[in-house]
């Protein structure tokens, strides 16, 4: 009864400071014990946050712009964004091209993926999606309006695909009982829908004060699902299921997805 008891004393403003505290390196309170069920509920902030890291991103890279060319503008900001973050996404991406690409059986790529050192498939896939970050964000950034656009969607969007993932797969693990820290491993239907509402929520608004054209709303929304099919059609094949690093991998390439995608309707 006690779980159940500390558990029903959380409240909304609290999952969502264990989201930030989650996802990012920032300090946040956190006064109460902190179990599964409780990131299983904070999940659903996850968007949430890629917004306002989003936002803040989007923040300094506008005043980045004021003082240097848009390539270091660009460099500095996605610096700022890997510390605030603690590179925790991309470090999922690297685990996961380390152990796709050098694991024959699930339990060896699952072992390679929970090693700490990074291999060449995984130091050459996050070279390779730094890079095409890099670039994409500068073609954007011929206009202010687009890139920081494209930096809020890009944060708050990936965030969105990528946990939505909890709620098709279920989790793998070849000792459920080492990992390191707690991770979502359920995700309610209320807690999806709390996702595609921020999601939603942003690209109406953007479209309502005329940054985002409808249009591109929609290609976005059907690149973003058809992306969606394909990555867990990936992982299922690869894991059966996903792990952590894969929610990480699936942040970033979503991210890089929204980017090209704004790239090409440019």
């Amino acid at each position: 009864m006690q779980p159940s008891s500390v558990q029903n004393t959380v409240t909304q403003g609290q999952l969502l400071l264990l989201a930030i505290s989650f996802l990012t390196r920032v300090p946040v309170p956190l006064n109460f014990t902190v179990t599964g069920a409780h990131l299983n509920q904070a999940s659903r902030y996850f968007a949430l946050v890629g917004l306002l890291l989003g936002v803040l991103l989007a923040l300094l890279y506008s005043i980045f712009q004021l003082l240097l060319p848009p390539s270091i503008s660009v460099l500095l900001m996605m610096a700022v964004g890997l510390l605030l973050t603690g590179a925790f996404h991309e470090d999922g991406w690297a685990d996961v091209w380390d152990g796709f690409g050098g694991g024959w059986q699930v339990e060896q790529k699952l072992a390679i993926m929970k090693d700490s050192r990074l291999g060449t498939y995984g130091a050459a896939a996050l070279f390779i999606i730094l890079l095409v970050k890099f670039q994409s964000l500068l073609l954007l950034s011929e206009s202010l309006l687009s890139v920081l656009s494209a930096i809020v969607i890009g944060q708050c969007l990936s965030r969105a695909v990528a946990t939505s993932l909890i709620f098709s797969m279920d989790y793998v693990s070849a000792d459920a009982s080492a990992k390191v820290k707690p991770l979502a491993m359920h995700l309610s239907v209320t807690s999806l829908a709390t996702l595609l509402l921020t999601a939603a929520t942003l690209l109406v608004s953007l479209i309502a004060v005329g940054v985002l054209l409808w249009q591109t709303a929609f290609i976005l929304i059907a690149v973003l699902l058809i992306l969606r099919v394909i990555m867990i059609r990936w992982f299922k094949q690869q894991l059966a299921g996903y792990t952590g690093d894969c929610l990480g991998a699936a942040q970033q390439l979503s991210e890089v997805v929204i980017y090209l995608t704004l790239v090409s309707l440019l």
